[in-house]
């Protein structure tokens, strides 16, 4: 099954208020993303990965330890790093359910050194790659950061919160201040609600 891009969750528009403009988000949605499913699409065509759900695809075509992985892997966790991305961010900024709050002191002893500790994740990865905050294998709560298009899925890990630390992601409202760019992302963008639902 050919990989679809699938529609923002909102307008262009809807979250330049807060920090990402609407050329961000036609950037990077409408070309990053779509370059992603189109190239996927093409390359699992006629192959076995055909049949395959996307998540499926991801696992079983990650080499651990590879210096570089196959365009396969590439394109489809790519394509499912932003699917999951443009759900974590919303324009209608939301209270943080206690459920996800408690869990995130319980693991940081507060949220303020979760948003340090996230912040530096990013800033610290090295390159192009994502931030994360997960539920690792042992059920607890972690900050991981992985390199270009690895995600918590290729490590047994759920995915609650991602940043795009790629350039494509910021350069345009924010030029080389990454820094600033994640800490907006966590002040303004963060769809509380959404992360929570995926505890």
């Amino acid at each position: 099954m050919a990989f679809e891009l699938p529609d923002l969750p909102y307008p262009h528009d809807a979250l330049a208020s807060l920090g990402m403009s609407q050329e961000t988000l036609e950037f990077h949605h409408d070309v990053h993303h779509k370059a992603y499913v189109d190239t996927g699409s093409k390359l699992i065509s006629g192959t076995g990965w055909e049949q395959m759900s996307l998540e499926e695809i991801v696992t079983g075509s990650y080499k651990p330890g590879a210096v570089a992985q196959d365009p396969i892997f590439n394109n489809a966790s790519q394509h499912w790093n932003h699917t999951q991305f443009w759900q974590m961010m919303t324009p209608n900024k939301t209270g943080m359910p206690s459920e996800i709050e408690k869990r995130i002191t319980d693991a940081f002893g507060s949220f303020d050194e979760f948003k340090k500790q996230f912040v530096a994740a990013g800033v610290g990865q090295f390159g192009s790659g994502w931030c994360w905050l997960v539920v690792d294998k042992d059920g607890s709560l972690k900050i991981t950061k992985t390199e270009n298009g690895v995600n918590p899925l290729c490590h047994g890990q759920k995915a609650l919160l991602g940043c795009d630390v790629w350039e494509h992601s910021y350069y345009i409202d924010y030029r080389s201040k990454r820094p600033v760019y994640i800490e907006n992302f966590v002040d303004n963008l963060v769809n509380w609600e959404n992360v929570a639902s995926r505890l």
